[in-house]
């Protein structure tokens, strides 16, 4: 951490070229002594990032910014601050992979004390200076090993232990938890003995089913989604917890936020009902798909299915607090009149349960992208392939994304 980009002067050159180029900028030399210009781009571009990502720290007089992956690999301030709200107010939690640290300033907003472990030390100093310019005092970053430093600690009780682990193991992409590193199969029963809870947060492409069998006393899953981008799983261990977990797909978008809750017990009795198109399309967010709510979801907003494995659904009845995007229905063509049209249109189009993908289907009829007009290539109860075409109603429609 080279403390001379904290100098005002500094600073303020870092501001004042914010929104230019900073692969430009570090072709240039640098004004200041002591400074690379390698350093000062770095800076203008983390803050870029972050006023996407996380713009309170872009916001905060003198943030230092760390290397880009780090901004890379941190959460979105809106996917911080919903974590945040699953903990108790006035509780303990140890972060044993806190990398930047934004998830541990939301967590402080509601925790007495957050210690922040982070192996880095570069990073680690970097947590902390930056924890003073946000104010959050009640923040102690540690620079070492998170699971040694619990092992070390014999006399430790908290309230939760955060863990963020690696997906990525000698450059390798692993889908199962026990691939992880750190690897919290192995050490969650360690934990529960030190804490009441524990939150691990996992990438999307890990399967649900497949962690459940690998963690015990699991209370609670949330599959968070921003913008219809599915970016995280959380599965809450309670001490001593025992039964059939909830899952909750988390939509965010914009500055709401919108819940779901369900279990795959519930999901398996569920039984749903099949029709034509009718008045509205329901297009479910990821965050339902992604948590397996497919029968769940037409129950709860009174909804039927297509087909068994067309994960759209329909309704004469509008339902605006639906967890994704709301259509009104304009027409309903069997495939094989499509087929026949020599006209090229221009729509967004998208198959699903459809045995064409989306980008052949527009490449072979010559599709163009674009307009208000959006189809759906897709098959229906009685197997018969159809398109449906629709379009979104953004005066009655809160689903904009």
């Amino acid at each position: 951490m080279n403390t001379r980009i904290l100098q005002k002067e500094v600073q303020d050159f870092i501001n004042q070229h914010e929104g230019e180029s900073s692969a430009q900028l570090a072709l240039k030399k640098s004004p200041f002594e002591g400074i690379t210009s390698s350093e000062l781009a770095s800076q203008i571009d983390g803050k870029q990032r972050c006023r996407k990502k996380i713009p309170l720290w872009a916001e905060t007089a003198a943030i230092y910014y760390p290397d880009k992956l780090n901004l890379e690999q941190c959460s979105s301030e809106k996917t911080a601050h919903f974590k945040a709200s699953l903990i108790t107010k006035g509780s303990t939690l140890i972060d044993i992979t806190s990398g930047f640290g934004v998830d541990d300033y939301y967590f402080s907003k509601e925790a007495t004390k957050v210690i922040s472990c982070e192996i880095n030390s570069t990073l680690a100093t970097i947590s902390q200076y930056n924890a003073t310019q946000l104010n959050a005092g009640n923040i102690e970053v540690i620079a070492s090993d998170g699971v040694g430093y619990i092992a070390e600690k014999k006399d430790l009780k908290v309230d939760y232990i955060y863990i963020d682990p690696s997906r990525r193991v000698a450059q390798q992409k692993v889908f199962m938890l026990s691939d992880c590193e750190p690897n919290i199969v192995k050490l969650q029963k360690s934990f529960l003995e030190k804490a009441s809870h524990i939150i691990t947060k996992v990438a999307p492409l890990l399967d649900i089913t497949a962690a459940l069998s690998e963690l015990e006393h699991v209370s609670g899953i949330y599959v968070i989604s921003l913008n219809n981008d599915c970016k995280e799983l959380l599965f809450i261990q309670e001490k001593e917890f025992s039964g059939q977990p909830d899952i909750t797909a988390v939509r965010i978008f914009g500055d709401n936020v919108q819940k779901f809750t369900f279990n795959q017990q519930l999901e398996s009795a569920t039984t749903v009902d099949y029709s034509t198109p009718l008045q509205y399309l329901y297009e479910p967010d990821v965050c339902l798909t992604k948590a397996g709510a497919f029968k769940s979801t037409a129950a709860a907003f009174d909804l039927k299915k297509l087909h068994q494995h067309t994960h759209l659904y329909t309704s004469n009845r509008y339902r605006p607090d639906f967890l994704g995007k709301i259509y009104d229905i304009t027409e309903v063509i069997p495939f094989t009149n499509f087929k026949k049209s020599k006209e090229k249109i221009k729509t967004n189009a998208v198959a699903k349960n459809f045995p064409l993908k989306t980008e052949v289907l527009k490449k072979k009829f010559k599709i163009a992208d674009g307009g208000m007009k959006h189809s759906f290539f897709t098959t229906d109860a009685t197997g018969t392939l159809i398109v449906i075409h629709a379009t979104r109603n953004y005066e009655i429609d809160n689903s904009i994304t």
